[in-house]
Parts: C-alpha cells; structure tokens; sequence
C-alpha cells in the first residue's frame, strides 16, 4: 500500500483512488508504470510540472492550442518531451511572463540549458540582440530573432541533458552521475520518444528503493491534490486549486494552515465519513484510515490512542482523520 501510493504520488501528483488499490496492490511494479507512463494523466501531469518549472501559472497559464495538445501528443507519442519544451517556450505565456531581451534570454540559458548566465555574459549579449532582430551567432548557431533564441537552446545538447538532470532530481532526489545522464542523452537523441523507458527504468532502478527510504515536505500542489483525492475523493477543480495555493504559497511555514484547510473540507459536508457508531470494529476502521491516508499501519501506541478517543462518546470519525491529515508525516512523501 505505503509503495503504490508514493508511486502514485510520484508520478501522477495525487494518491491512488480506491479502484486503483484495488487493481495494483500486489501487483509488479513494472506493470504498473507501464500503464502509468502511457496514460495520459501522466502527461498531464507532466506538462504541469513544466509549467511550475518555467513559474508559467495563474495569469500566465498558456492557453494555446499549441500547448493544451501537448499531453494528447506525449501519450499517443506523436512528439517528444524536448519539441514539447520548445512549444512552451514559445508561447505567448512565455514572452509575457519573461520580458525584453535580458529576461528572456537569462531564463532560456538558466531554465533550459542548465547554464550560469553570469559566467556566459557574452553568449548572453549575443541573445539578447538576436532578441531584438539583430543576426548573430548564439551558441554556435546563426539567428536574428526571438523565436531562434529558442530553437538553438532547444537543438543545444544542453537541452536535453539539463531536461533529465532535473527530472531525476526531483523523482529520486538525488543527482545522476555525468555517465548517467551521457547514457539517458545518447537514448533520448536515438529516439525522442524514448523518454518514458527512460523514466520507467528509474522507478525500478536500485537508486529508487533508496528513494523509498526518505521523505521529503509535498509542494503545496501536491498537498491540495492528496487531500482532495484522500477526504472527497477526486482532484480539486483549478480554481479550488488556485486559491489554496496562493493562501499556502504566501507563507513560510505553511503547516498550520494545511491543517485548518484540512478542517474546512472535512467541515464542508463533502466528505463521507462513517458515523462513530456505525464503525463495528473501530481498530479496524483505525487500521484501514492509516493504510489509505499514510500507506502503513498504526503502531500500537497510535491504534490504542484513537481506539480509546473512539470510546468518547463526543469524538466524530472526522476527528481522526483531522488529527492524521494534519500531522507532519501526511505532509510528506
């Protein structure tokens, strides 16, 4: 259960729905990324961590076609992840949301290549007058336009490498080796569509189990997401979205408001909750609330704790929950 639901977590953004238990616990892990990895809620899902990445949210969401295709195109694999980057990258969003010549062409060698601007001022003055219709040669490449300050980061094979750099990352939480990522380079450049093996070879690499022994804090995306999924049982809409995560994004430390938010949605009447009294056996339904919100069991002392709350008359089943979605450990994966 505990591993499903990180798998899930890790690559859909959001925990598994009951029918998905249901379907894969026990199952080889290997079938179940190969059924991840082709939906296309994962692309989905893809295309939006992309889009945090490049701070392209809110007001600056791309509404194109061009972009809103990209995840249909990923799954049904009529193009790859590098051509999807570059689609994005130029968007009108993309323009709008880093202005003039030095933004633009900072956050294209920063965010795409991978590079420090402040020890490429040459290479960056060169951008900056292709950015404004002047024909130069930028990172080995002749342009004279914005739109080519694109395509050469995206045909540099910096691209591709950076791409995978900071995907690994942020799955295994840890860097690849340089031979890693020349391997992961060289597969992607023979096949552009190669990337999902690419990532499926990750979640079932030894480096992953390592994974599955630490946990870090979920983004305030991911938190509003499980909590949605865990207490009504779908994802949030983008708007319930939006201002959670502008409330939670506002803060430091954003702890204690994941708590009281977790108590506005468990107050809101959307939620399905047994009666107290209708539990049968209460260490069960203890047990069970523990698999599903945590993916492990109580120890002893936690099934004893709430065993004995559940005796009070005046404790709701919500209470529970409250306490386990509130808790630090919920807030991680």
């Amino acid at each position: 259960m505990g591993q499903l639901r990180r798998l899930t977590l890790d690559l859909l953004a959001r925990p598994p729905f009951p029918e998905e238990r249901e379907a894969w616990i026990g199952k080889p892990r290997r079938e179940w990324l190969e059924w991840v990895l082709s939906s296309l809620e994962f692309w989905q899902n893809w295309l939006e961590e992309q889009l945090y990445y490049f701070l392209l949210i809110d007001s600056f969401r791309p509404t194109t076609d061009a972009v809103r295709a990209i995840p249909g195109q990923l799954s049904e694999r009529q193009t790859g992840v590098v051509e999807a980057l570059h689609k994005i990258c130029l968007s009108s969003s993309f323009d709008r949301r880093n202005p003039g010549p030095d933004t633009f062409v900072s956050v294209v060698m920063e965010q795409l290549l991978g590079m420090t601007v402040q020890n490429t001022g040459r290479e960056l003055e060169i951008g900056k007058r292709l950015y404004d219709g002047s024909r130069g040669t930028f990172l080995g490449r002749q342009g004279s336009s914005q739109s080519d300050v694109v395509v050469i980061a995206i045909q540099d094979p910096r691209a591709p490498r950076h791409l995978l750099q900071r995907e690994y990352l942020r799955w295994l939480r840890q860097e690849p080796t340089e031979a890693a990522i020349n391997g992961w380079a060289s597969r992607l450049e023979r096949d552009p569509l190669s990337f999902s093996s690419i990532v499926r070879d990750w979640f079932l690499s030894d480096r992953y189990e390592q994974r599955l022994g630490t946990r870090a804090n979920q983004p305030n995306r991911l938190f509003i997401r499980a909590l949605y999924v865990d207490l009504v049982g779908r994802l949030p809409d983008e708007s319930e979205t939006q201002k959670m995560r502008t409330a939670l994004d506002g803060l430091a430390d954003s702890g204690p408001l994941r708590g009281l938010l977790a108590r506005l949605i468990l107050d809101s009447g959307d939620v399905s909750l047994p009666e107290r009294s209708a539990l049968g056996d209460p260490a069960s339904w203890v047990k069970d609330t523990f698999e599903r919100l945590l993916g492990r069991p109580p120890v002893q002392a936690e099934l004893d704790t709430f065993v004995v709350a559940l005796a009070d008359p005046a404790c709701r089943t919500a209470t529970v929950v409250h306490a386990i979605v509130s808790h630090p450990e919920y807030q991680t994966w």
